[in-house]
């Protein structure tokens, strides 16, 4: 089974994306949906004794552990050192499943895929990318969203360009829905003729 990693930066259209590769047929796990869940189970306990506080109605209240973290570089060292573990045992038990399924292709849906080395664990990565006057104007039209906001989201991921480099597939998501989906199905079509990377091989066995 070929394993997919997905990124791209905050505007970029990688949702998207990732639903166009559902829709073609192939399993994707959302690594934040799996944080949502998290913060309503496995990860209620120990981010609540990490950080008292931060728990409403038995669900981490995700305004109260940002405002713990934000701009607090070893906050945010402890929250990831909890919940990207409980991340990586989802994350496997979705690509066993998917393996036992017979699936040919999987997709790890990972914002900050290069930024947390999740490069290393999968076959081939996918990079969403716009123009970044079309990525500012996605990101400011959302709710709540300001330019200081968008600029310090992106000072947090690797640049657009450099992600691009080091892509082994490009999704131009400029083009409208009909182009991506063309896009995927390239992608999907050109997979077995594409040597994969090399991972560590614990990563390659169901």
């Amino acid at each position: 089974m070929r394993i997919i990693g997905l990124t791209g930066s905050v505007g970029m259209g990688k949702s998207v994306t990732a639903r166009l590769f559902s829709e073609a047929g192939v399993p994707v796990h959302d690594a934040d949906a799996a944080v949502h869940r998290l913060y309503e189970g496995d990860a209620v306990a120990p981010v609540e004794a990490a950080f008292p506080g931060v728990t409403v109605d038995g669900r981490i209240d995700r305004p109260r552990l940002a405002a713990r973290v934000l701009n607090d570089p070893a906050a945010l060292k402890a929250l990831e050192a909890i919940v990207h573990p409980l991340v990586r045992r989802e994350e496997e038990a979705f690509l066993a499943a998917a393996r036992a399924a017979g699936a040919p292709v999987a997709v790890l849906d990972i914002p900050l895929l290069f930024e947390t080395g999740g490069d290393a664990r999968v076959d081939h990565v996918v990079v969403v990318s716009a123009p970044a006057d079309l990525q500012r104007a996605r990101v400011l039209r959302r709710p709540g969203m300001t330019p200081e906001k968008f600029s310090a989201i992106l000072a947090k991921q690797l640049p657009d360009a450099e992600k691009r480099r080091r892509a082994d597939f490009i999704v131009d998501s400029s083009g409208g829905f009909d182009s991506a989906r063309a896009q995927v199905r390239a992608i999907l079509a050109a997979l077995p003729t594409r040597a994969p990377r090399s991972r560590p091989s614990d990563q390659t066995t169901p």
